[in-house]
């Protein structure tokens, strides 16, 4: 097998934070951030290949060939059938690690783009969706990581569908982010085998609600649209302060508010009111004792792409 050839200027990937689930749409719902990651390979002069973290993850992440970026660019030129080059890389990373930001996704999706941009893009886009998703697991982070902007993603014979989900303009994010690391492993582990007819009725209600409301601007039915009844009220054993977190968030202001992927982070929709929300947040979080800080973000519609 050949090896690509980096040559010039190193191959500068941006990846977005995502926030998967957004309530009732668990697994088929997810949404890119303004919270991004940044990526830089270039050609080893070593000849061994080495990742250089920066920002979240610094010291704890791996910097050697066991990296999620490096492992997600190996399997890309093993999948077009090319041998991998030595690489050096850095990770700028702004996504805060195991807190339901899509971090994984975000390494994911940043090392396919690049290491397709290096073999000369073998992959189409949708086919680079669909290796991300086999390394993932699952696809509602990866989607909106590498396609921007709100996607509702299903699986229909064997084959990913994605549709985009319109955004109404000045839709801004409150994400509180707690000191709580929470695995996706352990998030999943405490979710039942089976839930009641009853329990999917009201999901399936939600998550045509929350497509709707964002779709034609109804943004009054968020409040309700972003309620759940198949993950967050099992994760409450996880991270107990969600739900005054919750009551904060709304007594500031907030439109909707929900549980970020699998935890910990919380999210909360907001157009306009964004210091509010934010403080009725920490301020629910330091009465349940929890540590926390928030960011004001809005949704991307842009997602992974070269520099």
């Amino acid at each position: 097998m050949s090896s690509p050839l980096l040559t010039g200027s190193p191959v500068t990937v941006r990846v977005p934070a995502t926030s998967a689930n957004m309530g009732p749409g668990y697994d088929c719902l997810g949404m890119a951030l303004d919270i991004w990651n940044t990526i830089e390979v270039r050609t080893s002069p070593s000849g061994e290949s080495s990742i250089l973290i920066e920002g979240e993850g610094a010291g704890d992440l791996p910097g050697d060939t066991d990296n999620l970026v490096y492992r997600a660019m190996e399997a890309l030129w093993l999948r077009v059938g090319i041998g991998a080059p030595a690489v050096q890389a850095r990770c700028n990373n702004q996504i805060p690690l195991k807190r339901g930001l899509g971090s994984s996704s975000a390494a994911i999706v940043g090392g396919l783009v690049a290491a397709n941009c290096i073999a000369g893009s073998p992959l189409e886009q949708h086919d680079v969706l669909e290796l991300a998703t086999e390394i993932e697991g699952h696809p509602d982070n990866v989607t909106p990581a590498l396609l921007g902007g709100m996607q509702l993603v299903a699986n229909h014979l064997g084959k990913l569908v994605t549709c985009p989900i319109s955004l109404p303009q000045g839709l801004n994010a409150v994400v509180l982010v707690p000191d709580v690391a929470i695995a996706t492993e352990e998030a999943r582990a405490v979710l039942p085998q089976q839930v009641s007819r009853a329990d999917a009725v009201y999901n399936m209600a939600r998550t045509a609600a929350l497509v709707n409301a964002m779709a034609s601007s109804r943004l009054q039915d968020l409040a309700w649209a972003t309620d759940d009844k198949l993950h967050q009220p099992y994760r409450l054993k996880l991270f107990p302060a969600m739900e005054a977190i919750f009551v904060g968030a709304m007594s500031g202001g907030a439109l909707g508010v929900f549980l970020s992927g699998s935890g910990s982070t919380i999210l909360a929709l907001t157009q306009g009111n964004e210091q509010s929300v934010a403080g009725g947040m920490r301020s629910a979080a330091n009465r349940a004792g929890v540590s926390a800080y928030t960011m004001l973000t809005k949704p991307s519609q842009r997602g992974a792409h070269i520099v």
